[in-house]
């Protein structure tokens, strides 16, 4: 039995599209976290006027209110039309789901969400997995069914 699903819907191992993969979306991450941390600041000032308003009970999302912002971002733009985050746009790349269909917020909430999962437990070595797969795969790319391709290769 293979990890790999059924890519008949993503270009071959061999095609140009995954040249340079690996690299770009290292960029794309930060270039995705800095627009993160700037979304964080209007949602920081609306939750301070959301926790007035409900006697400061919403003040308990401060927290986790980067990881909130971070999940509406990536699932609006992964899960979107264009199928990339503003960082991943930037530098040419989109996601492309195995099976042939388009990805929807809730599987690009659980891509993030499984990449901060492995990214806490193994640190950089997540990139690792990169390294050794045909088609410069992480592991939570295996797991949702997704795969990574530059934009002008497809």
């Amino acid at each position: 039995m293979s990890i790999e699903r059924d890519m008949s819907y993503a270009p071959n191992a061999g095609s140009p599209a995954y040249s340079g993969v690996l690299s770009r979306r290292v960029l794309a991450f930060l270039v995705d976290y800095l627009i993160i941390a700037i979304l964080w600041v209007p949602a920081a000032v609306l939750l301070f006027f959301v926790g007035i308003a409900t006697l400061g009970l919403a003040f308990f999302l401060y927290p986790v209110l980067y990881f909130i912002v971070a999940v509406f971002y990536f699932g609006f733009t992964m899960g979107g039309i264009s199928q990339a985050s503003l960082g991943m746009r930037s530098m040419g790349l989109r996601i492309v789901r195995t099976d042939g269909l388009r990805m929807d917020f809730l599987t690009a909430a659980v891509h993030l969400a499984l990449f901060w999962l492995f990214n806490s437990v193994l640190t950089p070595l997540v990139l690792l997995v990169g390294l050794f797969t045909d088609r410069k795969r992480l592991l939570h790319d295996f797991l949702v069914g997704a795969v990574i391709v530059r934009e002008e290769a497809i």
